[in-house]
């Protein structure tokens, strides 16, 4: 039996799932940014460029939260499916 969702259709939590992948990776670039002039030896960068750094946590838990609401609609589905 074919599966009738179309590829470009979005699940609950997708969303979110690609909002946290792009925070995670916009504070990844800011903490290689971060830590590099302290590995080259030259003058750091400003403190709030630390709490930019921050931006990778804050994506992964973005990214989970999706993940637990797309695993939360499976089971609601496979729920009423069953009933």
């Amino acid at each position: 039996m074919r599966d009738k969702t179309q590829a470009n259709s979005l699940e609950a939590g997708d969303r979110l799932i690609r909002a946290g992948a792009i925070v995670f990776f916009i504070g990844a670039l800011a903490t290689l940014v971060t830590v590099a002039p302290l590995l080259l030896g030259t003058n750091p960068f400003p403190t709030y460029m630390f709490g930019l750094s921050m931006l990778m946590g804050v994506g992964f838990l973005l990214a989970a939260a999706g993940v637990f609401r797309s695993a939360a609609e499976g089971r609601r589905r496979a729920r009423a499916a069953r009933t």
